[in-house]
């Protein structure tokens, strides 16, 4: 937490040298005519700044087509990014910052650049009803509906033959059980898995340890973004590493492509 009040600070104090190129971006004519079509979504489309490639997944799905992200996708760890000037500046044209909760800077940024965006908190979870739930809600916010009820239908599609494709792998026609990392639980649910223990975000004890061994479990969903190295080296189950941020396409859907090919291929050696 130091460390991400350090950041804060070093923030402010960066958006204090650049006031009046803030000032100058975010309050133009058509800087102001751009956000309130945006806004209501009666002429064009909104402008978007999102922290990371997640929430501007999220966005794009409920049809926004302006979307600048923040933290780079190389960046697994949002909070430990230092935001720079360009950031500002492209806060202070939106009409909507995305954020997630986990992401303490976010308000911040938006204070700094002295932006009228409206800050919208993300449920950030790959949980297909979660996003069916998130997609359409930014639609409505956005005036975007047509667009993310177009996706949703795609996105429900793609996911139910993913999961069939997925259950049809089990070993031996058995639902597998598996133990998930609090963030990758979605990932067992896309292969109908039976969860009997999850883990995280905190460090795993040597109680945790033991009990999740006691499981027995066939697979071990990891956080590829909160690495904590092999959690049961002693249980003969595969890890499977899990990708929840989109790549810089902003598409949602190869996350659960991925993550369903990873998952086929550790059953098929179990």
């Amino acid at each position: 937490m130091a460390r991400t009040r350090g950041r804060i600070t070093s923030l402010l104090a960066l958006s204090a040298a650049l006031a009046a190129l803030v000032t100058g971006c975010g309050s133009g004519t058509d800087s102001d005519t751009s956000s309130k079509a945006g806004a209501d979504g009666t002429k064009g489309k909104p402008v978007v700044v999102v922290t990371t490639t997640w929430e501007g997944a999220f966005a794009k799905a409920a049809g926004a087509e302006d979307v600048t992200v923040i933290v780079p996708q190389s960046v697994h760890h949002a909070p430990d990014y230092d935001p720079k000037p360009s950031d500002l500046a492209a806060v202070a044209k939106a009409d909507f910052v995305l954020y997630a909760p986990f992401e303490p800077y976010a308000e911040k940024i938006k204070e700094a650049a002295g932006s009228k965006a409206e800050l919208v908190e993300v449920n950030l979870d790959n949980d297909a009803d979660k996003v069916n739930a998130e997609v359409a809600r930014l639609g409505k916010l956005f005036g975007t509906e047509d667009a993310a009820a177009t996706w949703k239908t795609t996105f429900v599609t793609e996911y139910a033959k993913l999961s069939k494709d997925l259950k049809a792998a089990w070993p031996g026609g058995k639902r597998p059980d598996v133990v998930s990392q609090v963030f990758t639980a979605w990932a067992a649910k896309l292969a109908g898995a039976t969860t009997v223990g999850t883990y995280g975000p905190e460090a795993v004890t040597p109680a945790q340890l033991a009990e999740l061994s006691r499981k027995k479990p066939l697979l071990i969903l990891a956080n590829a973004h909160m690495s904590t190295g092999t959690v049961l080296p002693d249980s003969g189950a595969e890890q499977v590493k899990i990708v929840n941020y989109p790549g810089d396409d902003l598409d949602l859907l190869p996350v659960y492509r991925n993550a369903a090919a990873e998952l086929a291929k550790a059953m098929s050696g179990s």
